[in-house]
């Protein structure tokens, strides 16, 4: 059956009801053989009486995602906290740890406990991982910088001895030691309980960072019980092809920790040369793996074991030590104990956890869904002060301007704008107004430039595309304000109208090209990033992601007042890709180069041109241009078909493993939306079923429970739209188009005021068909629901069955809303389109 796609204007979406529903719900209910329930459907729903989760925090597991690439950490923290006290495990080599997040499940060896951490980053060795702080029972009697293969002040350990809860992470170690961490935002307790017959001594590897330093210090001042020291270090992602630009400094890290005891014993060590009595040492690692083997610079302090355990009040900032000692007399004052610590880092999750309020569901199902909120909510992370200070872009230190909070940095943006920052400004639109606000103060400070993929304060550059704007404009979608909305839309709308230096320069390419806005001139004259002249990683990824880039640009200027139809007519610049002959299997997205000629060899398994994905992924991922995906494809029928190739092998059987270049990949971005592009195709029920096999099958408790990198919460984010049954499938939009609920109840305080209920009685693993909805107690035949209803909250009321229906959210004028592009007729020549001037504000913003 051919189905038409629904075409509307952007400011053309209020909820509209479905009209003979108990009618259609009988036909439906006979045909299916199941008469029965249609007695009880939509009676008075079951799931108002199942009892909430009252204690979310107990079902948190930080081990997720400690295997299978997930790249977590299990460390101590608080939501979008600064610090994150988390062990650094080594395999052996005193550069490496197994995993980018710092630490591997099946790597039982510690090198240290590090201060800051990054969620489910991908580039190896990982980034931050600052100031491993190690305990050691024994006398130093030699340089750790010397014991390269960490044989002499690493110690195994037992995951029958570790726990790891929210704001707590506790190990005993085989080399005797009992370590227990707790944290506030920009502060923490360690609780060393060393063996009372062995010389108790504290190392802080102060250039060990993960990816290495540039230089870092420490201090000792016995007199005062106190050790200060920093690390300037970056170098994400700087062993990449192109990494060289990264192989720098971007921020620095200070510490300030005070003890509970008297320092008995110090030393520094420089490089292999350890250097007993001595109380300050200098010296960094390098960022490459030859310049860092035997290199760096530390210091120890001893205690008298006998006296009990030693326990370390630190602080951290990255303005300066006085600051991070700041930071720690604030957070941690004198007289509060570690257990009320610990108590106040788990009620700072409980707050945030109880957010989505879940009931019904087993223990494996409650414990998947809180750990996924729990890394979702990770990040962004905490960059500014008590002071109101933070470091900047330019690495000068500046502060809160006035109505601003805090500043936030670390933005994985290629990432994250595809759920994680929507699913933030969803459950806490002021903090969501925040982190825009940061994020444009890093661009002004940039020279006006807004990186993809900030590390701290430091722009990156990698991956492709300009995820700012999409990312921006969602997160005012979701009800994000309190942040300079007119200044950061006319930032991004210069970018991407006014070509730079940049964007025309190789530098860092193909991993972390410099430009925003790469090849920039040549996109605006060919309407696509040709292969031959780039200045990016994939010039077809990049002409699909500048492409949602363009549409987020255009739907945010039409919330506020300004002239959409350049950037509209931009956002179908992706289509001149699609090469109706670029397979026997039919129409694929496709590189093509300066003069319209594709790049070839050519099959739908191929990268080139393409960002971690092949043309197979990407060909779906316009999500804000369905209608152009499916008059591409030939079709809606045609589209169904290939979409169900791209989820099944051959024989039938769900291919969702992502280990080949044809199919669905779950853990990683560009096709992250597929499974919901069923709603606008009248099949919802495929969306249904795509989404809860992936729900099943690919998410679960365990080490090995998320499908690949969470990318600072992207992949945990997804899972947790996706139990709810619903999903921002346009990233600069907040409708949302619905699968099923996982739950039978799940109530979300969105922080605006708003609450949204979502009532599903028979919900369960296996029943998530949809038979009929009700929305605010109407009926309704739409796969979706308007920004209205996300907005200003209310309830959803599924009535499921093991059994797809057919007919419900089926007809054309159900299908979610989409932007009104001219139709799509493709042809191998680029089309010539012309936008309009772009006109600016002409509406004040607030």
């Amino acid at each position: 059956m051919t189905v038409a796609l629904r075409s509307v204007s952007l400011t053309t979406l209020s909820h509209v009801t479905g009209e003979g529903r108990a009618m259609a719900a009988r036909k439906i209910l006979t045909l299916l053989g199941t008469v029965a329930l249609a007695a009880t459907a939509f009676a008075t729903p079951a799931a108002a009486g199942v009892e909430l989760v009252a204690d979310p925090a107990s079902y948190v597991d930080p081990l997720i995602g400690s295997t299978n690439a997930g790249n977590t950490y299990p460390g101590a923290t608080t939501p979008f906290g600064m610090i994150a006290w988390s062990p650094t495990t080594t395999k052996g080599l005193q550069n490496g740890t197994g995993a980018a997040g710092g630490y591997q499940y099946d790597v039982t060896r510690v090198r240290g406990f590090s201060l800051t951490h990054l969620n489910g980053t991908g580039c190896t060795p990982g980034a931050s991982g600052d100031v491993p702080i190690m305990p050691f029972p024994g006398a130093v009697l030699s340089s750790p910088s010397a014991d390269r293969t960490d044989q002499v002040f690493a110690s195994d350990f037992s995951h029958a001895d570790e726990t790891a809860e929210p704001g707590h992470y506790g190990v005993g170690l085989a080399n005797g030691v009992g370590v227990d961490l707790t944290t506030t935002d920009r502060a923490g307790l360690g609780r060393f309980t060393f063996p009372a017959d062995k010389p108790a001594n504290l190392l802080f590897r102060t250039s060990n960072s993960l990816p290495g330093s540039s230089n870092a210090s420490i201090s000792i001042d016995a007199a005062h019980r106190r050790v200060t020291g920093s690390v300037d270090s970056g170098g994400f992602c700087g062993r990449t092809t192109g990494g060289e630009e990264n192989q720098r400094s971007y921020y620095t890290l200070h510490f300030s920790v005070t003890f509970d005891q008297p320092i008995t014993g110090q030393g520094t060590w420089v490089d292999g040369t350890l250097r007993p009595g001595t109380s300050s040492a200098t010296g960094g690692e390098g960022f490459t793996d030859a310049a860092r083997v035997g290199k760096g610079s530390g210091g120890y302090v001893g205690f008298d074991a006998s006296k009990g355990p030693v326990t370390a009040r630190i602080g951290i900032s990255y303005v300066s030590a006085a600051n991070a000692q700041r930071n720690a007399d604030a957070e941690i004052p004198a007289g509060r104990t570690f257990d009320g610590v610990r108590a106040s880092a788990r009620k700072a999750w409980q707050d945030q956890l109880t957010k989505i309020e879940l009931g019904g569901g087993t223990h494996a199902q409650l414990t998947t869904f809180y750990t996924a909120l729990y890394h979702a909510l990770q990040q962004p992370s905490l960059a500014s002060d008590v002071t109101g200070e933070y470091l900047g872009s330019d690495r000068k230190v500046h502060r809160l301007a006035k109505g601003q909070h805090a500043q936030y940095g670390t933005f994985s943006g290629w990432d994250v704008y595809r759920g994680q920052v929507q699913l933030l400004a969803f459950l806490d639109p002021a903090r969501a107004g925040d982190y825009a606000q940061s994020l444009y103060n890093f661009a002004g400070q940039n020279g006006g430039e807004w990186d993809r993929w900030l590390h701290d304060n430091g722009g990156t550059h990698v991956m492709s595309g300009d995820p700012s704007a999409p990312a921006l404009a969602g997160m005012y979608a979701f009800g994000a304000r309190g942040f300079d909305v007119q200044g950061a839309f006319g930032s991004l709308v210069s970018a991407a109208t006014v070509p730079t230096a940049n964007d025309s320069r190789d530098a860092g390419c193909p991993i972390q090209c410099i430009g925003q806005r790469p090849g920039l001139a040549d996109y605006l004259k060919l309407h696509y990033a040709p292969d031959d002249a780039c200045h990016c990683w994939g010039s077809a990824a990049e002409t699909l992601e500048d492409s949602v880039a363009d549409f987020a640009l255009s739907d945010w200027a039409s919330r506020i007042g300004s002239d959409p139809s350049t950037f509209l007519a931009r956002s179908g610049y992706w289509r001149n890709l699609v090469n109706p002959r670029a397979s026997v299997d039919g129409p694929y997205v496709q590189a093509r180069k300066a003069d319209g000629s594709w790049v070839t060899p050519f099959q739908p398994s191929t990268d080139t041109g393409f960002v971690e994905g092949s043309s197979a992924q990407y060909t779906w991922m316009a999500s804000h241009d369905v209608a152009g995906v499916v008059g591409g494809l030939g079709g809606a029928s045609a589209t169904v078909k290939r979409l169900d190739g791209f989820f099944h092998d051959a024989a039938g059987n769900w291919a969702l493993s992502g280990v080949d270049d044809v199919h669905y990949n779950p853990g990683n971005e560009p096709d992250i939306n597929a499974p919901w592009l069923y709603d606008y195709l009248g099949r919802p029920w495929q969306t249904q079923q795509t989404v809860r096999q992936i729900v099943n099958t690919v998410y679960g408790p365990g080490t090995g429970g998320l499908p690949g990198n969470d990318d600072l919460g992207t992949m945990s984010a997804w899972y947790v739209f996706a139990t709810l049954g619903m999903f921002p499938q346009v990233p600069s939009r907040a409708d949302l188009v619905l699968a099923s609920p996982l739950f039978p109840r799940a109530v979300v305080h969105r922080g605006n005021g708003a609450t949204i209920t979502v009532e599903a009685p028979r919900a369960s693993a296996d029943t998530y068909y949809v038979q009929g909805v009700r929305v605010n107690g109407s009926p309704s035949s739409k796969p979706w629901v308007a920004e209205s209803f996300v907005a200003n909250g209310g309830t959803i009321t599924y009535d499921l069955s093991t059994t797809p229906n057919p007919t419900w959210g089926t007809a054309a004028a159900d299908a979610p809303p989409q932007a009104a592009l001219p139709a799509f007729h493709p042809n191998v020549a680029a089309p010539a389109v012309t936008p309009k001037p772009f006109r600016p504000l002409v509406t004040p913003v607030g």
